[in-house]
């Protein structure tokens, strides 16, 4: 049997494929919406009037919802099994999209207005921590027990391919094609429209499609009496720290994906177009002032989907380099690697520091699947609870994203990339030393 069809197969031969491919939507849709939210950080400064700090609340809502109800969605993928949880979660998105139409009528205090938008975007993040608990163990059990760090990261490349259009479909919608900013909130409503459609189309194919319940298989040794220990989560080195690590890189990867555009389109870092490259883009990408052509706010939605593009170039290579590699020695070397270029973009070098923010996305991009996997290795009956407590590190993306803010809101943006650059380096260690935590465990 070649490798690609072992990937797939049960031990008993039982090709899992199908199942496979329709849990890949599922990451593409969170890739998506996770995409859209990114716009929405400018454009609530320049329509709502709030800081920086304030418009990571976008964030802070959003990854929120992952920690308070991860554990609850883990305990009810036990009670009712992967098709239940996946079906109970693409329900509440759908709820909390089609709230997006009342709430752009609400008129109110700015604040107020602010308010009840992070409202609605809590209930579809509530929907998605149902999808990431459930979709991220079963990517690793729906094949050969050997191709699971590979078999995830493959997922979660239709993660980055979502991720992609997000920032397009949001930013189409929401931000200005002019030099003038967008004010306005009364269009927002329409991509989520569009995701309520896409959503309703996925809940008839998980009705009906198949969705068998598989186990993962324990790697700790048995005992004397040929049982098999069943040993306290916390006393999993490995495990224990990936949520750490974990919670790190959610705090660096959504800081540097919500002030994308306010990075690119502060005119202390991006130097102005030259003649020949502004001749190239499209009326809605640029503008003349001063004699000079500088980006529109939709342009820079448009290299954040630049940059998404090279994240899921680095998750599809990453797919096969985790299938030779080991996983914790490439997640050590990404992340030193962005540890390099996150100084680079504290310089402010110009366009040297432009390249630099857009090739992080490349090495950001096997970071969380790798995390997941190293996290699970070996836990068999306990990976259900386990992956609960690896989504619950997704508050690393509610919280430090408003530091990151607050230190652009004092100092200026690119004193904020400290905090990534930080993380980054947490990270690096973990990846260099996981092997000798897992033995540990082990032994």
């Amino acid at each position: 049997m070649n490798s690609q069809g072992k990937m797939f197969k049960t031990a008993d031969g039982k090709s899992l494929l199908a199942t496979f491919l329709l849990v890949c939507c599922l990451f593409c849709l969170s890739g998506l919406c996770n995409g859209m939210i990114d716009v929405l950080n400018k454009h609530f400064q320049n329509s709502l009037h709030v800081s920086k700090a304030q418009s990571a609340l976008v964030q802070g809502i959003w990854y929120g919802g992952y920690f308070l109800l991860a554990l609850p969605a883990g305990l009810f993928a036990r009670r009712f099994g992967y098709r239940g949880g996946i079906l109970f979660g693409l329900t509440v998105i759908t709820v909390g999209c089609l709230c997006f139409v009342p709430v752009t009528k609400i008129v109110g205090s700015q604040m107020a207005v602010f308010s009840v938008f992070l409202l609605a975007l809590g209930l579809v993040a509530s929907g998605f921590t149902f999808i990431e608990t459930i979709a991220n163990p079963y990517a690793t059990v729906l094949g050969s027990p050997d191709a699971g760090v590979a078999r995830i990261n493959l997922a979660q490349s239709c993660n980055a391919v979502g991720w992609i259009f997000g920032p397009l479909l949001g930013g189409s919608f929401i931000l200005s094609k002019t030099g003038e900013a967008n004010t306005s909130n009364a269009s927002l409503y329409i991509p989520y429209l569009i995701v309520a459609g896409i959503v309703a189309a996925l809940i008839a194919a998980f009705a009906f499609a198949p969705v068998p319940e598989l186990h993962a298989e324990a790697e700790a040794q048995a005992g004397a009496d040929g049982q098999v220990p069943a040993r306290p989560l916390y006393k999993e080195w490995h495990f224990v720290l990936a949520i750490a690590s974990q919670f790190l890189y959610c705090a660096a990867q959504t800081g540097i994906f919500s002030f994308f555009i306010n990075y690119v389109k502060d005119p202390g870092y991006m130097p102005a177009l030259p003649p020949g490259i502004a001749g190239l883009l499209p009326d809605n990408m640029k503008y003349l002032e001063g004699g000079v052509w500088h980006i529109t706010e939709y342009c820079a939605s448009a290299m954040l989907s630049v940059a998404f593009i090279f994240f899921t170039v680095g998750r599809f290579s990453g797919s096969a380099i985790l299938r030779f590699a080991p996983a914790h020695r490439v997640l050590g070397i990404y992340a030193l690697c962005n540890v390099a270029l996150m100084a680079l973009i504290f310089l402010g070098l110009g366009w040297l520091s432009v390249a630099a923010l857009i090739l992080s996305f490349f090495f950001m991009s096997i970071m969380y699947p790798t995390h997941f996997a190293l996290a699970i290795h070996g836990l068999g009956e306990r990976t259900k609870l386990a992956s609960s407590w690896m989504v619950t590190a997704i508050v690393g993306g509610s919280l430090m994203p408003v530091l990151m803010g607050w230190l652009a809101d004092r100092c200026s943006m690119r004193v904020g990339f400290l905090m990534p650059l930080a993380c980054f380096f947490c990270i690096m260690l973990y990846g260099f030393g996981w092997r000798r935590l897992y033995q540990a465990g082990r032994d």
